[in-house]
């Protein structure tokens, strides 16, 4: 069985700053920013949430499909996937866009300032959830709006159970919005901040939410996650990383634990315990798409 990964294919930018944001920015200056941060560290990695949970799902022995959309750039991409053995007959190429692209740096406190642009992914609504009988369950990661959008009402429709994580996509949307995701999704996963800016949109408590769904986690970075499943919260310790070395990607390694689980029949708090451990092996390796890890 196949599971589909609706979200972004990104080539990541990633920079180094060994200083702290913290130290750099004037609070009292705020409304007048003009700041230059020195990265001595800088590379270029394959990234986009749906490129990094489908190499996480491989990593696990998942066969994976990813929907999304590339720029004629992107080919190097699409060889890389398919050397993965992802599968790429929905990746589709929009020959006047570049791929998406994010611009990461990191401080020496783990904090991350990110610039994003689109590109093709503002075009993957016009990528349909395909029709196939081997599509066992999918999830709803960052993506363009009117993809996300589209996909969760085609995957609801077409009954396939699906993980709603909206991650950094979630400003794009308003409480009746979001709403309507919860009632098409079967699971909905965010880390603290996310879940605090869903309750505060939709009007909902997390309890409330996770009455809506089979299940809810929120991730609580190195303290862990919350789990809620049968009306239950269960908290899953988090797993000490043996050193941190760069935190891009780590929450697309828990995406991909969480989905490898459930395909599994497994709790989502047993899913969690797996997604703690990744991502745990993902901090202590650097880029998006490079840690090795077998369940």
């Amino acid at each position: 069985m196949t599971i589909l990964v609706c979200g972004s294919l990104a080539f990541d930018t990633i920079m180094n700053f060994e200083g702290r944001f913290a130290e750099q920015i004037l609070p009292n200056q705020l409304h007048n920013l003009n700041v230059s941060f020195l990265v001595p560290g800088l590379r270029r990695e394959f990234g986009g949430c749906a490129g990094n949970i489908a190499y996480g799902l491989r990593q696990l022995g998942n066969a994976v499909a990813p929907l999304a959309a590339l720029g004629p750039d992107g080919r190097d991409y699409l060889e890389r996937m398919k050397t993965l053995g992802v599968d790429v007959a929905h990746l589709q190429t929009v020959e006047d866009s570049y791929t998406a692209q994010a611009m990461i740096m990191t401080d020496r406190d783990n904090n991350q300032i990110t610039a994003f642009h689109p590109g093709a992914m503002s075009m993957a609504h016009e990528n349909p959830v395909p029709a196939r009988s081997d599509i066992q369950l999918a999830i709803i990661s960052p993506d363009g709006r009117d993809a996300m959008l589209q996909h969760a009402e085609q995957l609801n429709k077409a009954g396939i159970p699906f993980m709603f994580d909206p991650g950094q996509g979630l400003p794009m949307f308003n409480g009746d919005e979001l709403s309507h995701f919860i009632e098409l999704a079967t699971w909905v996963s965010v880390n603290d901040y996310e879940g605090q800016m869903l309750c505060d949109r939709t009007g909902l408590t997390i309890e409330a939410i996770a009455q809506k769904v089979k299940g809810v986690i929120v991730t609580l970075a190195e303290y862990g996650c919350d789990v809620w499943e049968d009306g239950q919260k269960t908290n899953v310790p988090g797993v000490k990383a043996s050193e941190v070395v760069d935190p891009t990607g780590c929450g697309d390694a828990l995406r991909a634990a969480l989905l490898h689980g459930l395909s599994k029949g497994w709790s989502l708090a047993k899913s969690a315990e797996l997604g703690n451990r990744i991502g745990a092996t993902k901090i202590a390796s650097r880029g998006g798409q490079n840690y090795t890890f077998k369940a």
